[in-house]
């Protein structure tokens, strides 16, 4: 048999037009778990410098981040809920039937005024995208996609993609199409929309057999009045770059030119690095802005470039995260990084001065992010291949697509 050719890397425009935005002030941090928790609040004023002295941010209007409302709030949360954060936040007790005090969502002062800005930086961006006055928009502190309508989970209070979809279907948007790529299943925003047809949610993530949430399997399609609405693909430990760009491009274009979405909403969790110290894939920096290329190219190409983009998981605060998401915000802001720039050395050596680390040379892991076509057939020998079939089988059907190749 032929072995088919090597597709990518993708590179994508160079420039885009229209305004893009990132929603951002310094008060985002102080959702904050503590010093000893692994989502440092850190790994955003890292990205924000990085992005700084490499000039991304001259190109992007910073907004500033409003808080949320108790209205806004209440479109995904439990009144019950929103109460309990309040009264955990000047308790400082745990409420364990509300997820709150836990080693993953230890409790912390005011956690309900800091959870709720984010929420409320989150729907700005998806304000800044609705109303016209920008094309791309960003929120990296966002991206909170574990939170549920009534519990705290896996680093989420509040969850702010759903918060954001929700305020654009109460606008009047029809459709919206939820991408996920962090490394954990984006569970939380599918269950907010899980029989809602309006919202079709897509999720690459690490198996649940061996990774916390413990979902997000092919089988999982959603409800009964929306058939097809969730997507999950359950990627082996050890898929690197190669493995995930061939499931990403073998699920995601397909399904997002069918559903025809007015909005891209996306949540860019950076913890599928190989170096992630909470999970096990294996990508590079080099393969997540393959990721990031083709969301962007995909944006343009189905909904006229209106693009939402979060950040969510990593924890990989210096090698890994100010890089990935500096390429997301070069992205967004219609300007793309080239992969061999030199990280300045202001930045290192900030780095080295706060945290005592060295910190990478170059925006690049020094891979070539090429992947194999799913339309060359497919290996059911292999665990990756026989994820993505599963998935495909599951799902393309209900939405008029051919599964097989």
């Amino acid at each position: 048999m032929t072995t088919p050719p090597l597709a990518g890397p993708t590179t994508g425009p160079t420039t885009c037009q229209g305004h893009s935005t990132v929603v951002f002030d310094d008060s985002l941090a102080d959702y904050d778990f503590g010093p000893t928790h692994p989502m440092a609040p850190i790994r955003v004023d890292l990205t924000m410098r990085l992005a700084g002295e490499l000039g991304v941010l001259d190109r992007l209007k910073v907004v500033e981040a409003p808080m949320g409302t108790p209205e806004q709030l209440l479109t995904i949360h439990d009144e019950s809920y929103i109460e309990a954060v309040i009264r955990a936040g000047k308790s400082g007790d745990a409420d364990l039937s509300h997820g709150l005090g836990t080693e993953d969502d230890p409790v912390f002062p005011h956690i309900h005024d800091a959870s709720a800005h984010i929420v409320g930086a989150s729907i700005e961006a998806c304000r800044q995208v609705y109303s016209g006055e920008s094309l791309h928009s960003a929120n990296i502190m966002g991206g909170l996609h574990h939170a549920m309508r009534g519990r705290a989970a896996g680093f989420c209070i509040y969850n702010d993609v759903a918060a954001g979809i929700q305020w654009l279907l109460d606008q009047g948007v029809q459709k919206v199409a939820y991408v996920d790529v962090d490394v954990h299943h984006g569970d939380g925003v599918e269950r907010a929309f899980w029989n809602d047809p309006r919202v079709l949610t897509i999720s690459l993530h690490e198996t649940g057999q061996l990774l916390f949430p413990g979902t997000g399997f092919a089988e999982e399609v959603g409800g009964p009045d929306a058939e097809g609405s969730a997507v999950n693909v359950a990627l082996p430990p050890g898929t690197a770059d190669h493995g995930w760009l061939r499931a990403f491009h073998a699920i995601v274009p397909d399904l997002v030119r069918e559903f025809q979405p007015e909005i891209l909403v996306t949540q860019q969790g950076c913890d599928s690095h190989t170096d992630d110290p909470l999970a096990d894939l294996a990508l590079s920096v080099d393969g997540q802005r393959a990721a990031y290329v083709a969301l962007h190219e995909l944006a343009h190409e189905v909904c006229a470039g209106k693009w939402v983009a979060f950040g969510g998981g990593g924890y990989a605060v210096v090698d890994v995260v100010p890089r990935a998401w500096t390429h997301l915000l070069a992205l967004v802001s219609g300007n793309p990084l080239e992969p061999t720039l030199d990280v300045p050395g202001g930045w290192r050596e900030h780095v080295q001065t706060r945290l005592g680390r060295v910190a990478p040379l170059r925006m690049t892991d020094g891979r070539e992010p090429a992947y194999r076509d799913w339309g060359g057939g497919y290996d059911p020998g292999t665990w990756l291949d026989r994820q993505v079939h599963a998935t495909r089988t599951a799902v393309f059907p209900l939405h008029g697509l051919d599964p097989l190749p």
